[in-house]
């Protein structure tokens, strides 16, 4: 009888389960070592491709830069291929989002080739910063870190009703301004006003569009005082939402990775992934005081 994929017998063994640990989860020494070594070669790699962008240093080092991209680009190409090769689902993992992002990482050296104004996308790379997360994930970083996300989520509709406000006043306003000032001073349409009150109102002020009348002035002052409060209004909302955060203790989860869809963060005694319900193969993690 074939067993079903959520069953220990179908978990991954052998090579692919020692490369699939190294690669994915961060706690074991290994995957420290590697996430940290890729963290290297990604800032390397962009810092090339900046260099290479500045004609006097391109004038001279041109063929150097363009041998350690292909460089990057081969290591890229071949860590790319062992993730395909040593998930459970490799379609799963290449339309997930660091899936799409490492493929955006190699497709713009190659299309280079064919177009070579697509170099310059090479620097999408730098996103793949966001695995930094996965090698600092120190206790303290992650509770504060799952404290904001909590936060955000909580005091979203709060903020929705904030933003709405926001955009009546810059429409109201607006639209006055445009009554007020009219096409002879700068305010041609209610779009254009509308902009106005927005970088008025953000404290922003780029000044290519300037009140002249009397009344326009004083609407402007308005905007401006009102725009002091408005934006300590979102930083309240998500301050106080930390802040009944602190008295619900959260538990420090791991990278620890469901082979089935790849979410991690389970906590090491986690029997079931949190988000598809898979059975979780034996977390194996090598403490940090290990030899």
């Amino acid at each position: 009888m074939r067993p079903l994929p959520d069953e220990p017998s179908a978990a991954l063994r052998g090579w692919r389960l020692r490369v699939y640990t190294i690669i994915f989860e961060a706690d074991t020494r290994a995957g420290r070592w590697f996430d940290q070594a890729l963290i290297v070669l990604i800032v390397l790699s962009v810092a090339v491709v900046t260099a290479d962008s500045v004609p006097a240093i391109r004038a001279r080092l041109h063929h150097p830069l363009e041998l350690a991209e292909w460089f990057f680009t081969a290591v890229f190409t071949v860590e790319y291929l062992a993730r395909l090769a040593t998930v459970r689902h490799p379609l799963r993992y290449a339309t997930s989002f660091f899936g799409v992002i490492d493929l955006l990482a190699l497709l713009p050296t190659y299309l280079a080739l064919l177009l070579p104004e697509a170099h310059a996308l090479i620097d999408v790379r730098v996103l793949r910063l966001l695995r930094i997360f996965r090698v600092f994930k120190l206790p303290a970083y992650v509770v504060e870190y799952r404290s904001l996300g909590h936060a955000l989520r909580a005091s979203r509709r709060k903020i929705t009703v904030f933003i709405a406000g926001v955009m009546m006043i810059v429409l109201v306003m607006g639209t006055l301004m445009y009554v007020v000032e009219g096409p002879e001073n700068g305010f041609t349409s209610i779009p254009t006003s509308v902009y106005w009150a927005i970088t008025t109102m953000t404290t922003v002020g780029f000044g290519d569009i300037t009140p002249r009348t009397e009344l326009g002035r004083f609407i402007s002052s308005v905007m401006m005082l009102l725009g002091w409060g408005t934006l300590a209004v979102p930083t309240g909302i998500v301050t106080a939402e930390m802040a009944s955060q602190r008295l619900v203790p959260l538990r420090t989860p791991t990278t620890r990775t469901c082979h089935e869809c790849l979410t991690e963060g389970h906590l090491p005694e986690a029997r079931y992934c949190y988000h598809c319900g898979a059975e979780l193969p034996p977390w194996l993690h090598e403490p940090r005081n290990r030899g």
